[in-house]
Formats: C-alpha cells, structure tokens, sequence
C-alpha cells in the first residue's frame, strides 16, 4: 500500500478551523475566526442575485474583465495587471508557486499569519521569520535591524502584512520606505498582504504598490471588505506586465474564482466606495474594539488596541485558549502564530468583528469563568 508523501502526513487542520470547531460543540462565542456576524451590504447581495442565472460558467482563469477593471480603478492601477483568485489564499499561494522555490529563502514577520509558512514550504524554500518586538508601554513594533540581518544571498522575497493579522499594526511610511530600499538593495520581490487595507484606525495604511510598483504584488480580498469571507473572492495586482504568467499557475489549481461572486463584487467595489461603506465600517468596528479592549482590561489582561485589522491581542498569563472555550468564549492561542521563536506567555487574538451582544456575552461569561483568578 503506497503513502501519502511527508508534506501530506505532516499536515494537520488549521487552528482557526480547530477553533470553530470547538466553538460550535461547547456553544462558546466565536471571538477565534476572523468571519463577521453582520451580513454583506444590501448593495453586494443584490448584485449577486442579479448575477446568479446570467453569469454562472467559467469566466477567464484570469478573471472577468469588469472585475479586473473594478479592482484596478480601487487602487489605481492598469485593470491588465489583476489577477482574480479563489480568496487571498489562493492568491498567496499562487504567488508563493510563482516567485520562490527549493533553495529560496522568504522573509517573513512573527507572529506570523498560518499559511505563509507552509506555502513556502510547499514550493519548496525555506521561510525565515524575524520577530516582532512586544512590550507592555508600545505595544507591537517592527524590528527593521533584524529583517535586514536575516537577508541572505538565498532570501528570494519579503512577504509583508499590513495592516497586520494578529497584532493589528500599520506599518508607517518611514518602515516601508526601508523595506522598499532593502528589497531595491538585494533585487528582492515584495508580497504586500493587505486583504485588510480598509479596516484601519487613524491615519490611511500606505500601499507598497505605490513605492515599489516594480517589484510589488498586492494581495486583496473582496471577503474581508464586503464583510463576505465565504465567497472567496481575491485579487493578486502585479508588477506590469505579469499577470499572464501569474494567471497561468492558477488556473491549474481552482481555475478561477466563483462567476456570479465575481460580478457582484465588481459591481458592488464602486458602490461602496461611492456610499461610504468603509467608513462607516471603520467606525462601527472602531466601537466594538474599544468595547471589547475595554472589558478585557478590567479582567485584568494586557491589551494591544490594533491600528487596524479586526483582531485585537492581548497578554494574560494563566489563561488557556482550552479553559476559554470550554466556559464559553473561543480565542486563538498565540502560540499558533509562531513557528521558530517562542510565543510571548499569556498571549491570545481575539476577533472583534462579531455583534455588539456577541462581544457583550462573550465578556460576561470571562467575568463569570473560573480562569479569570489564575
């Protein structure tokens, strides 16, 4: 009887799925899995019912025109240079088949997102994390002396997160400015994540797209915008003039992305920008971070408010993600975020993008848990 290679024996679930999954058997709150308990604006789900029965088989591996055209006009680039993915996931993946491979090596931040690490593994190269630094008074910071110590004549890429999942931070324009010169420096391609790139707190996040269009391939997610992260739809902005070849590797894996989702969200992309949508998302996730922030803290735990993203983190030794669940709230452990260097003790994400009553039950039944004294 043949077996499964190492890479398939090696792989377990997820931690968000873990998660959920537990929510769900001890009826726990789902502060874990970053999905919103709000639905999809009106505007997106009418567009989708308009879809549905017009626009229903195969569209172009690349992607249907108009949404091509709608991501390009949101952030200013040639609609020729967007690739449509099967969500961000795909996006990532696709790009880490595309731009790295066996003796590479893929820099990368910790805490570090689940899936960067073993896509790079997947393709064959080594990712190497470099860690943030964390302290009660500043909170998350980026550590650019040590990202430019990890460069090797093997680091192929910088693959960069921001507004950034878990730890809510936005790189400034003075870090991006040294990254963009550090990849200029050692001819190094840049993966800019940035699904979250209108859930932010204060000052607009700069797009690396914009200070290295050259080099840069921006990753979006029409889920985490529109509040509708099961329709898996994403988008890959490339460098001019690769998108074909970035097109080629995924049409080979899902072949493109869900059709009538497609439409609606390129009818829907202007519309919210014309409406206000994110705004008034900003505001309204802004109210339930501060409650949530606010709760937590009088339990007695560290809380790092985000300047963006819709996890919030926070340190309380003694707490386990196992006890939580099991007294009702569910949270990711952050030690499922770190894969070379050891987890800060008591560290845990939790999302904020579920409702007010959520958040609310949620911090009464951590008052009332027998954790909360250890």
């Amino acid at each position: 009887m043949p077996e499964l290679l190492p890479r398939a024996q090696s792989s377990s679930e997820s931690v968000f799925a873990h998660m959920s999954r537990l929510a769900l058997r001890h009826g726990a709150v789902n502060l874990g899995q970053g999905f919103p308990s709000d639905p999809p604006p009106a505007f997106l789900l009418d567009a989708a019912r308009r879809a549905v029965g017009t626009a229903d088989q195969y569209a172009p591996p690349i992607g249907l025109p108009l949404l091509r055209d709608a991501v390009g006009a949101d952030l200013g680039v040639d609609g020729a240079d967007v690739v449509v993915t099967s969500g961000a996931t795909e996006a990532l993946n696709v790009l880490a088949l595309a731009l790295y491979g066996p003796g590479d090596e893929v820099l990368m931040c910790e805490p570090v997102f689940d899936v960067y690490v073993p896509q790079a593994r997947l393709a064959g190269a080594m990712p190497v994390t470099v860690p943030m630094r964390l302290t009660d008074e500043e909170g998350w910071a980026l550590d650019l002396d040590a990202v430019r110590a990890a460069v090797t004549p093997r680091t192929r890429a910088l693959l960069l997160n921001s507004p950034y999942n878990p730890t809510g931070t936005v790189f400034s324009r003075a870090e991006l400015d040294a990254l963009v010169a550090l990849a200029r420096a050692h001819d190094l391609w840049i993966i800019s994540d940035e699904v979250y790139d209108e859930l932010y707190f204060g000052e607009q996040p700069v797009a690396l797209r914009d200070l290295a269009p050259e080099r840069t391939f921006t990753v979006g997610s029409a889920g985490k915008r529109l509040e509708a992260t099961g329709w898996r739809v994403g988008w890959i902005a490339c460098p001019p003039g690769l998108a074909g070849n970035v097109a080629a590797i995924r049409q080979v894996g899902s072949f493109c992305a869900p059709t009538p989702f497609q439409a609606a969200v390129a009818s829907a992309l202007p519309v919210a920008r014309r409406e206000g949508f994110y705004e008034g998302l900003r505001a309204e996730y802004g109210e339930r971070m501060r409650l949530l922030a606010g709760g937590l803290r009088r339990l007695g735990a560290t809380v790092f408010e985000p300047r963006g993203t819709y996890f919030l983190t926070l340190r309380r030794p003694g707490w386990t993600a196992e006890t939580l669940v099991e007294e009702g709230v569910a949270v990711i452990p952050g030690t499922a975020f770190y894969v070379s260097h050891p987890a800060p003790e008591g560290m845990f994400r939790l999302a904020f993008c579920k409702s007010r009553g959520e958040l609310g039950r949620a911090l009464e039944r951590l008052e009332r848990g027998t954790h909360v004294g250890a």
